[in-house]
């Protein structure tokens, strides 16, 4: 995170955030600053450290540390929620339309897909729910990602157990379309009119209009390009996987943070 945006953040926080706001105390000293308690959480999340990592860096005990973290998480869901935890508007439908039609795929609006990773201190009694065939308890998170990293749709918590398919039945993805109030889109594609934009899935989704799948063992020029060019943009959801876990050491389940589900305030809705 450059240091423009994360001092725009504390500012924010420190202002709009009972928390975060500087105090004192009986004899007049200073409390811990915004900037104290905004470093402590970022660095929890960057590093993927425990809470009693930070004490040295900034002078926070683990307990206060691991307070700072979840009203950070908490008040940034809050306070730019309805910018970045939202359903593309009109406008950003038409330019993610846009761009796929450029990139050969009239109609698409993203790419769909899980990703598991494991639960290090997951509680015994949830063990068995949240564990899949190696054993090891995993947590999932479904998301639809777009061409710019952008994502327009998360759906956590579900067990471990659960594959790709199980989650789509419980996932809000289509909600929307369900209830008949999704935008409408309109494209041609070979002279037909459609007006149901899709996502580009891998080979476990079901064949429904709204998923585009690659071809397996593709015959002939045309099928092999297709498929060729399907799995290079599909590719986009799982490059927002990746740069999630990079930038975010906690995503990698290298740390004690997902220990309850207070912790659930680190993903989207």
């Amino acid at each position: 995170m450059n240091k423009s945006l994360f001092l725009s953040i504390v500012h924010r926080l420190s202002t709009e955030v009972e928390y975060f706001r500087p105090t004192q105390d009986a004899v007049g000293r200073s409390s811990l600053s915004p900037l104290q308690k905004c470093t402590a959480a970022i660095r929890q999340l960057a590093y993927g450290g425990g809470a009693d990592t930070v004490d040295e860096y900034v002078r926070l005990g683990e307990t206060t540390a691991a307070k700072c973290l979840h009203h950070f998480t908490a008040a940034i869901i809050h306070l730019f929620g309805d910018q970045y935890l939202r359903q593309p508007t009109p406008e950003d439908l038409q330019r993610l339309l846009q761009i796929g039609e450029e990139r050969g795929f009239p109609g698409m609006v993203g790419s769909i897909d899980c990703m598991h990773w494991k639960w290090k201190n997951c509680p015994s009694t949830w063990k068995g729910m949240y564990s899949r065939g190696t054993g090891k308890p995993t947590l999932v998170l479904e998301a639809v990602a777009s061409y710019d990293l952008w994502i327009w749709h998360a759906f956590f918590g579900a067990p471990g157990t659960m594959n790709d398919l199980n989650i789509l039945d419980r996932s809000p993805v289509f909600d929307d379309i369900i209830n008949g109030i999704a935008p409408e889109v309109n494209f041609y594609v070979n002279g037909r009119k459609y007006n149901l934009a899709y996502y580009l899935t891998d080979g476990i989704y079901p064949k429904w209009a709204t998923f585009i799948q690659s071809i397996t063992l593709p015959q002939g020029p045309k099928n092999s390009l297709f498929a060729k060019k399907q799995e290079s943009v599909r590719k986009d959801v799982e490059r927002a996987f990746g740069v999630l876990q990079a930038r975010f050491a906690v995503m990698n389940g290298t740390r004690t943070l997902l220990k309850n589900f207070k912790m659930m305030y680190l993903h989207l809705p």
